[in-house]
């Protein structure tokens, strides 16, 4: 039974300058602010990131963490930033006894008692994002650490309004966030989800004053104040009295990695993608098994999805038993894609991962944290099996493809295990099939996420699926706001001969946008 009624396209946009691309177009325009005023690309993906915690707390924030790939035109170089979150060294395997049934949100592990690897102070990991920021500015930015902060800090203060989309996402998380005094207090004042009032009528704010404060002091004081000094302190002393494992060493003894992307050629271009613990691996695994299936010069059709499904197939398969950090260590979410006019390009992923990460606001600093724990597996024994001290396997590969040593475009999502899938679909759109940016980010794509079956977007041509459900198990689905199904994507790419730049962003978002740096 059909439940939209709609075809919504966002048409690409083209400029000689900068581009952001982001899941919020009030963000994406405060990045693209950051351009007009001589910032770099690295300078306005963090601005928007930061500005993202504040717009979308249920994405992302600096309670989170992520990966960021960036590419650097004058060197003609490639380098990933690591701040994925990492375990507690003090975490208790023990604290996550088995329970019947089924749990881990969108991950679905076997349950645990009290959905503790989900849900609450034991689920959260020691957030990177600030340490992954301030790295990124220092090594490839322009601008201060102050002034990334700037806008996140306006908007914490000023509060953020509400629209029906704010409505839908706390309507959603709310019987959990009401657990939460904190965040109830914050997201659902009088114990109910905000709404956007109708008639036009001004709509009610999200107002975090203490996390403006927080994000006040780090301004202050650098991003290691998130780390070491009183700010961790607090952050210390609110989770252990919630009963979460974080201790002052954890914070202290963090530090983003910037390291080699995993580069490898497909085709006639060059992809460099996140190595280790992420889900570059997969991605390389995915496209090496198409170069083969997957004929040059192929039409696209059936067959062609078909086989991007395989090869899905085939690269989740590997993943879940040989990936995480007992395994194959060198094998193994709001989204950012930024150009700016001389051809520096940034792609990167920010997450808590659920929404609203593990629910939990430190009441001393405002600060939602992730719910990282929930990235490991529930039984033990496993590569990726719950420990302490170790970083998660984790799905996303903020992606750059370069030709004949050029940036081509950037491109990543949001979704959990549908990431992978997406991104390698828009890499064979445009490598294989020669589609245009904005022609490969509206075409109807399939999720392949390790279940037994592969999800075909119902737009997608009768005999294509007629095709795909004759070889694997298949059933379809309509692209939706809610729930999403195919990833949340974002792109952006450069004509080198002409300088032109183009941004696209994930037309079934509503508040996803492209923002152009005007002239200065």
């Amino acid at each position: 039974m059909d439940t939209q009624n709609w075809d919504i396209r966002k048409p690409a946009v083209n400029s000689e300058h900068g581009l952001v691309s982001a899941q919020n177009r009030q963000a994406a325009a405060i990045g693209a602010k950051v351009l007009r005023e001589g910032g770099n690309a690295v300078d306005a993906a963090v601005t928007t990131a930061f500005a993202l915690g504040v717009l979308e707390p249920w994405m992302s924030g600096i309670g989170g963490g992520g990966l960021m790939t960036l590419w650097q035109a004058k060197e003609r170089s490639a380098h990933v930033i690591d701040f994925s979150m990492v375990a507690s060294k003090a975490l208790d395997p023990g604290a996550y006894p088995p329970v019947e049934g089924e749990g881990g949100d969108m991950f679905t592990w076997p349950a645990v008692h009290d959905d503790s690897n989900v849900l609450g102070y034991k689920s959260i990991c020691v957030p990177g994002a600030v340490d992954g920021f301030g790295q990124a500015l220092a090594r490839f930015g322009t601008i201060g650490f102050d002034r990334a902060l700037a806008p996140a800090i306006d908007l914490a203060e000023r509060g953020v309004a509400v629209n029906w989309f704010t409505t839908l996402t706390l309507a959603t998380a709310a019987a959990e966030l009401a657990r939460y005094p904190q965040a109830a207090g914050i997201f659902m004042p009088g114990g109910h989800p905000l709404a956007a009032p109708p008639n036009g009528a001004a709509a009610p704010h999200i107002h975090q004053p203490d996390l403006a404060a927080t994000l006040r002091h780090l301004a202050r004081n650098g991003p290691r104040a998130f780390y070491e000094g009183t700010l961790a302190a607090a952050l210390v002393a609110d989770m252990q009295a919630g009963g979460g494992f974080l201790t002052d060493d954890d914070l202290a003894n963090y530090r983003a990695e910037i390291v080699s992307p995993l580069s490898f050629a497909y085709r006639d271009s060059v992809v460099h993608t996140t190595p280790g613990l992420t889900a570059g691996p997969t991605l390389r695994a995915a496209l090496a098994y198409l170069a083969t299936s997957l004929p040059v010069g192929a039409a696209l059709d059936g067959a062609a999805f078909l086989a991007n499904a395989q090869a899905l197939q085939q690269a989740y398969q590997s993943r879940f038993a040989t990936m995480g950090h007992a395994g194959d260590r060198n094998s193994c979410t709001t989204h950012i894609c930024v150009v700016d006019g001389q051809g520096n390009m940034v792609s990167l992923t920010n997450t808590l991962l659920s929404r609203f990460g593990s629910k939990v606001v430190l009441p001393q600093s405002g600060v939602l944290m992730n719910n990282g724990v929930m990235w490991f597996d529930t039984r033990p024994g496993n590569p990726n099996s719950i420990a302490p001290g170790m970083r998660p396997l984790c799905n996303m590969c903020p992606t750059i493809v370069t030709r004949d040593g050029a940036p081509a475009f950037a491109l990543g999502a949001s979704g959990g295990r549908q990431i992978v899938s997406a991104v390698c679909q828009l890499i064979s759109l445009l490598v294989d099939h020669g589609l245009t940016l904005e022609d490969a980010i509206h075409h109807p794509r399939l999720d392949m996420s390790g279940g037994p079956h592969v999800t075909l977007d119902s737009r997608l041509p009768a005999d294509w699926m007629d095709v795909i459900a004759a070889k694997m198990p298949a059933k379809w689905a309509e692209s939706s706001v809610y729930p999403v199904l195919f990833a949340i994507a974002s792109a952006v790419a450069r004509d080198t001969a002409s300088g032109i730049n183009t941004g696209v962003a994930e037309p079934s978002h509503p508040l996803s946008g492209v923002m152009a740096e005007a002239p200065a």
